[in-house]
């Protein structure tokens, strides 16, 4: 099911351990990023008692291909491997703990939710429920019991990384259902309706104006066209989006194009990506637009909402720059080298 897939990590969890309870939710805290650079891909494989061991590689995806004139469908996905040497992704989900059935009671699962977590898991802080009349025959553990029983025997490094969430049961069946369905909440095999759902509004209009192939069209069809107004609306501030260090660590640079509607008030609104760039900088792009200001443009006299392409250059910084320089080597003709890493960006025509 796994080794060897491409898959997506729902949530954008930069952390490379990371840990989640048997109904596939984080244990603990990670950052969260762009779903550029969560791509998974499982190499190892191990199930034990009580929780699956997973051991991978993690990839940032590069949009390739297209030009940001041409149709942004055009462009083709490239996977980049970003894991650090010798520090691969470790992932473990916890599994539901198969007991032995009581003596005379029909098994039922009970569904975990806090209300119940106290009778089923050792060692969490809620009132245990009233013990059935089978648990309290004498010689026979209960379900709680015989979890507490079964983690204490796993080795430290097998046991569950969240017991307050573990439950019970006696159907292999159920335990394997339950494996799966937490497997699908961590992971998607694609970009499918759920992790597209998760994305901020921008990557969404890419989606489907890529689905559309169509292009995007802003929500709003008062939003005119540069051509359609006596006065362009235009960029009136600095605009230069961040960098990040996977980008200039493994030398993404290019040009990325983005949709942004600029209302009456000069403030940009619905912003589309046109022909993304990838490894998180298209976040920073978006996050860039935001806080920038703009001349609105006008028509008849009155300011009104247009549709602004921005073209966003990234490139690389490199500290071989001042170390040949100062070495008297002789520096290339050309526009001055940015003092920090980061890219620049210019205005589409």
């Amino acid at each position: 099911m796994l080794v060897g897939k491409q898959l997506y990590l729902r949530g954008g969890y930069q952390d490379n351990t990371l840990s989640f309870n048997e109904l596939g939710a984080l244990v603990g805290q990670s950052p969260q990023g762009s779903f550029t650079l969560s791509g998974i891909q499982i190499e190892k494989v191990r199930l034990t008692k009580h929780r699956l061991e997973l051991e991978g590689s993690r990839y940032g995806l590069r949009f390739l291909g297209a030009t940001p004139y041409e149709d942004p469908t055009k462009a083709d996905v490239g996977r980049v491997n970003i894991t650090p040497k010798k520090k691969p992704v470790k992932i473990t989900i916890d599994r539901e703990v198969m007991v032995s059935p009581k003596l005379g009671v029909p098994w039922k699962h009970e569904k975990h939710d806090k209300k119940n977590a106290g009778s089923a898991v050792p060692g969490n802080s809620g009132q245990a429920a009233p013990a059935s009349p089978a648990a309290s025959q004498p010689g026979e553990m209960s379900d709680a019991d015989q979890i507490k029983a079964q983690i204490a025997a796993a080795p430290p490094e097998e046991r569950p990384a969240d017991p307050g969430s573990v439950t019970a049961t006696t159907s292999i069946g159920h335990a394997n259902k339950m494996l799966k369905d937490a497997l699908d909440r961590v992971f998607a095999d694609g970009i499918d309706d759920r992790l597209m759902a998760s994305m901020p509004a921008y990557w969404k209009l890419y989606y489907q104006a890529e689905a559309s192939k169509t292009g995007y069209h802003p929500s709003d069809p008062a939003v005119l066209r540069q051509n359609m107004v006596d006065k362009k609306a235009k960029l009136i501030t600095v605009f230069e989006p961040q960098s990040n260090e996977y980008a200039q660590a493994f030398g993404v640079a290019g040009v990325a194009l983005y949709h942004a509607v600029i209302g009456a008030d000069g403030k940009p609104g619905e912003i589309a990506v046109g022909r993304p760039i990838g490894f998180g900088l298209d976040e920073n792009a978006v996050e860039a637009i935001l806080k920038a200001s703009f001349e609105p443009a006008i028509k008849d006299g009155q300011p009104v909402p247009v549709l602004l392409d921005l073209v966003v250059q990234f490139r690389i910084y490199s500290n071989r720059t001042s170390a040949n320089s100062e070495a008297g080597k002789a520096a290339p003709t050309g526009p001055e080298t940015p003092p920090l890493p980061g890219p620049y960006s210019v205005q589409h025509p």
